[in-house]
């Protein structure tokens, strides 16, 4: 049998670690979606400092002004670029969004949304890495070669939020971030991401 290096098993126990720790706080927070944000509701906007930037900081999650941890200003009006703001993502097109793991079995949803973007392109590609460290996610973009923007959730808050109780966690989304399909919650083949994918831009054009 062969060993497992023990970087690679340090990387992958505190990614293990971390996802439990979301699925506990998920389970216990009142309110919580196991299954995502629910078909027909709008996504809970957000501004997540990209993970190539040199912006650090929570992520905002503000609806409104001055609402504390949640954000100075309401999220959607934080545009720059150092920023993943989704409620810009999806103003005028459709959005695939993933949140998952570094480090973790879960980022194989990433290289199949980089090759879904070349054949979509009115679809926005997104996604946010909820905790982990800054360098190693730079890291795993730079391996995989996205070319699409990822944020970075150093606190988590995302988890709650969104209801995240798997990884990934993939939501399809039609302009106005109003959810157009239940999300996808386990790495998916290429070929059905590719059908969600078809899906929402058939919504979308019908919309």
């Amino acid at each position: 049998m062969n060993a497992v290096p023990r970087a690679g098993l340090f990387v992958g126990l505190i990614a293990l670690i971390a996802l439990v720790a979301f699925t506990v706080h998920t389970l216990t927070t009142p309110g919580h979606r196991l299954s995502g944000i629910p078909p027909g509701e709008k996504l809970p906007p957000f501004a997540a400092p990209l993970a190539l930037s040199d912006l650090y900081g929570a992520v905002n999650v503000a609806t409104g002004p001055n609402q504390g941890q949640a954000g100075k200003v309401p999220a959607c009006t934080v545009r720059e670029s150092r920023v993943l703001n989704i409620c810009q993502e999806a103003e005028h097109d459709p959005v695939v969004l993933a949140l998952f793991v570094d480090g973790s079995a879960c980022t194989g949803v990433l290289p199949e949304m980089q090759q879904l973007k070349a054949e979509y392109p009115q679809v926005r590609f997104t996604a946010v890495a909820l905790k982990g460290e800054r360098g190693a996610l730079r890291k795993t973009i730079a391996k995989l070669h996205l070319s699409y923007p990822v944020g970075i959730d150093e606190e988590g808050v995302l988890a709650a939020l969104y209801g995240v109780a798997s990884c990934p966690q993939v939501s399809f989304v039609l302009p106005g971030r109003t959810v157009q399909s239940r999300a996808l919650l386990v790495t998916p083949t290429l070929a059905e991401l590719r059908r969600r994918v078809a899906a929402l831009v058939a919504a979308a054009h019908a919309g």
